[in-house]
């Protein structure tokens, strides 16, 4: 279950992973119809999105995306929000045609050494006056 309406992509980030954050803001500036709403793991939808994934034998995550009443975990999120902004961004959807198993250690690989590469913060950004609207909880 999900309390999002299903049309809307919704983006669930790890919110205090500078990685994610910095997914979400190029989302944010590549998303040219506002489709995308945004979610940190840490809160409650979050919570909600990450007990979903868990009954279908999906571990942790750094980013889930839900669209049409389906999580997508791992590289899929990856491609099909690519997928979603559309233009030319779109392209790197055909990235799908390599077997999950390659795309997903590719995936687990930058996913487990995130806070090493890129840092941690301490707290959940808090979104803008302007994009709180595309922020549940």
């Amino acid at each position: 279950m999900n309390p999002v309406p299903s049309n809307r992509p919704v983006i669930y980030f790890d919110g205090v992973c500078n990685l994610c954050d910095g997914t979400v803001q190029f989302i944010i500036k590549h998303d040219k119809k506002k489709q995308f709403l945004f979610a940190p793991l840490q809160s409650a939808a979050g919570a909600v999105a990450l007990a979903a994934i868990k009954q279908q034998g999906v571990k942790g995550e750094s980013v889930i995306l839900y669209y049409k009443n389906r999580y997508y975990t791992k590289s899929a999120a990856a491609l099909h929000t690519f997928k979603l902004l559309g233009g030319l961004w779109a392209i790197f959807f055909t990235a799908i045609v390599i077997p999950p198993f390659i795309r997903n250690a590719v995936y687990g690989f930058i996913s487990r050494n995130r806070y090493k590469w890129f840092g941690k913060k301490d707290a959940c950004m808090l979104p803008t006056p302007e994009l709180k609207s595309r922020f549940i909880s």
